[in-house]
């Protein structure tokens, strides 16, 4: 099993000021606390509706990598079937990493991602397309472990993928939303969610994070890029 906890990120200047590090930290504590508290209703409702709908667990834990390569365990609402095989997704992430995947066909144009995928469950379909799975994310960003904004934490047997240059976007925090989300999400290659991460970390600043936040809910209100 690759171990996320010995990878070495490549040098990276970062242009973030302890200040911004400071008020990034604070408004993610607050922003995170404000949002649990205003969405408790929404995601109390979402885990009846798995619960329902599937046995199972109602939360989804899974281990990513974080900055500097740390793994912690990542929180979703379950969306797949208990039973899933990630063999499907595995294969999936090796194609797109390395430029192989062909574009999926769905209602929302050509992806690159799984569209058809026989593991999610159709309650699961619903909270992907609506983004709202991701809500137990904010359990991490109190945790300290992500970030409101940043680039998307990978899964570690992506990482056996990776070239050097792609390990550069695990410089920092990674977020619930970011750069890669609002520029398109699932219609871009990997190349370019790289390019959108880096493009990130070497511009971030507490207007960057807002501007993004803002821009962030027209994008799950038409769900553009979700499936």
């Amino acid at each position: 099993m690759h171990n996320a906890a010995r990878v070495e990120i490549p040098p990276i200047e970062l242009s973030q000021a302890f200040w911004y590090r400071l008020s990034k930290r604070l408004f993610d504590l607050v922003g995170a606390s404000v949002l649990l508290v205003c969405l408790s209703p929404v995601m109390l409702v979402c885990a009846l509706l798995v619960r329902l709908s599937s046995p199972g667990p109602v939360l989804f834990r899974q281990q990513r990598v974080g900055a500097q390569g740390r793994e912690f365990t990542f929180l979703k609402f379950r969306s797949m079937r208990v039973d899933a095989d990630p063999a499907l997704h595995r294969e999936y992430v090796a194609r797109f990493i390395n430029g192989a995947a062909e574009q999926q066909t769905s209602d929302k144009g050509a992806m690159f991602k799984l569209v058809q995928d026989p593991r999610v469950t159709p309650v699961g379909r619903w909270l992907r397309r609506t983004s709202l799975d991701e809500l137990p994310q904010l359990i991490n960003v109190l945790r300290g472990e992500m970030s409101l904004v940043g680039p998307r934490p990978p899964i570690p047997y992506e990482l056996e993928h990776y070239r050097p240059e792609h390990l550069r976007r695990l410089a920092v925090k990674p977020g619930i939303t970011g750069l890669w989300q609002i520029s398109g999400r699932s219609h871009t290659t990997f190349e370019e969610m790289v390019a959108l991460d880096l493009e990130y970390i070497q511009r971030a600043s507490f207007m960057t994070d807002l501007g993004i936040l803002l821009r962030t809910v027209p994008v799950v209100i038409t769900q553009h890029g979700a499936q």
